[in-house]
């Protein structure tokens, strides 16, 4: 994420490819969707998830054209650089041409027409791309971008944590709790209220975790599998219940068909859980063969926009709109009517605990990262207390801090989705297939054809992201100015 041309790792089929799409995107935003359905109405929250859905695909096929365009000026830039090379090749000496035949190599191939000057076969991130078609200013303002938007995905994570636990240690597990919602002030262990408990729990999960932001963590290829099972175990478990419940005719929710109140929110919430532009890179590179990587992309966002109504509309229809809770799994611990196996009712409270509490390490180091980034200089380096301690405490402190203030992860997840995502995942790709087409037409030509070019491929649409961005972030500026004045 901090930029740069990484290795492009083990390859994989088209079909592991999907698979890994999936999982990035159904995670944490997915929990807090049914209540902003409940909140915004079942008309309007299925009108608006279908037309974000079709945006974010929109944009996420950019952001590959873009990909495609990178390679293509990189492959285009060594080509220039070793045909000088070729030119003295004359003039060397036998034991000399060992040194550059293997440099020389991808030139002869590409002449000899076996490769594409638009194949992505070279992982460039994000800021990279950002590097190679913005200004400098550009490239600041994507950095300071991914950053809030990293920030906001920690405090998100700081958060659903705790409450996950706090519920799980301080909830009454004895079937009798099915239509209550505690308060902050409720008792928890005696004189300990449950706000007290959330903290405590915040402070154990930031002294375990917190100290893997000062090193380098990475997920094992084994954790991955373990958490991706849990999640859909745990995903496959609340929608079968609650439509067990439904059929039995039990289901206590009545929700709205159109609540505009509930619109600035759910927006934040759905735009959150379609991210996944900026991990493109990471995910389109391995795949062995690209030809149908559009249609693969297509049939990927089907499926999730399908998953996700049919997770909304279950719990809404399920539980009352008012006792349905930020994360979803929570309405499974303490219900007795749908859930009366107690292993299984502490399996989905505590299912974000084991599942967030992975990727925080890693989003935390991928912050670090940008934050050294941002302000590096070319040749320059950092001395040992900013790069080991400064770097780490400004990545840390921020999303801990936004934790302890407020726990309302409908809230966190709506303002990150809103601004931050609003700009990673429209305004970002516009610019980049903006700018990528324009720095290749002098040096490839008007006829040269992307292969991986988006379907969207006249301009209108990119203006038409960056307009639908504007009004959205207007939108809900303006409605949170608004509700502040109303209070």
């Amino acid at each position: 994420m901090a930029g740069g041309i990484t290795d492009t790792g083990e390859p994989y089929s088209p079909f592991v490819g999907l698979v890994y799409m999936f999982n990035l995107i159904v995670g944490t935003g997915a929990l807090t969707m049914p209540k902003a359905f409940a909140q915004a109405g079942w008309v309007v929250s299925l009108a608006l998830i279908t037309f974000l859905g079709f945006m974010s695909y929109m944009t996420t096929t950019f952001v590959i054209e873009a990909m495609a365009a990178a390679n293509a000026q990189l492959r285009w830039k060594r080509r220039e650089q070793e045909e000088i090379d070729i030119s003295v090749w004359a003039y060397l000496t036998p034991s000399t041409r060992c040194l550059y035949s293997r440099r020389l190599l991808p030139v002869f191939t590409e002449r000899s027409g076996q490769a594409d000057h638009f194949d992505i076969m070279e992982r460039v991130e994000m800021g990279q791309m950002a590097s190679m078609f913005f200004n400098k200013v550009g490239v600041n303002m994507f950095y300071i971008c991914i950053i809030v938007y990293l920030y906001g995905d920690l405090a998100i994570y700081a958060a659903a944590v705790p409450i996950s636990l706090m519920e799980v240690a301080c909830g009454n597990h004895s079937c009798s709790a099915g239509s209550v919602k505690y308060n902050d002030t409720d008792p928890c262990w005696g004189s300990v209220t449950r706000k007290d408990a959330y903290r405590v729990f915040l402070s154990v999960f930031t002294v375990l975790l917190g100290p893997f932001t000062f090193f380098n963590a990475q997920k094992t290829k084994y954790l991955q599998i373990l958490t991706s099972l849990m999640r859909w175990i745990a995903f496959t478990m609340m929608i079968i219940l609650a439509v067990i419940r439904i059929g039995k005719d039990h289901g206590a929710g009545h929700p709205p068909v159109a609540s505009l109140s509930g619109v600035p929110n759910l927006f934040g919430v759905c735009v959150y859980s379609f991210m996944c532009q900026h991990s493109l890179p990471s995910l389109v590179t391995p795949i062995s063969n690209k030809k149908r990587v559009g249609s693969l992309v297509l049939f990927d966002y089907i499926l999730i926009l399908g998953f996700y109504v049919l997770l909304s509309f279950t719990a809404i229809f399920c539980f009352d709109s008012s006792l349905l809770y930020d994360m979803y799994t929570l309405n499974f611990t303490d219900n007795c009517d749908v859930l009366d196996i107690p292993v299984l009712r502490y399996f989905l409270g505590l299912f974000p605990v084991f599942t967030i509490s992975t990727n925080f390490p890693i989003i935390a180091v991928t912050l670090r990262n940008n934050w050294k980034t941002l302000f590096h200089r070319d040749g320059g380096t950092y001395p040992w207390v900013v790069d080991r301690v400064v770097f780490p405490l400004i990545t840390l402190v921020p999303p801990i801090v936004v934790a302890f203030c407020t726990h309302n992860l409908e809230s966190l997840v709506g303002i990150t989705g809103s601004y931050a995502g609003t700009g990673i995942q429209y305004i970002v790709p516009a610019f980049l297939v903006f700018y990528a087409r324009r720095h290749l037409e002098p040096v490839m030509g008007r006829d040269a054809i992307n292969k991986h070019r988006s379907p969207f491929r006249h301009s209108f649409w990119v203006w038409f992201v960056l307009l639908w961005a504007a009004f959205s972030l207007m939108f809900v500026t303006a409605n949170i100015i608004l509700t502040d004045t109303k209070k």
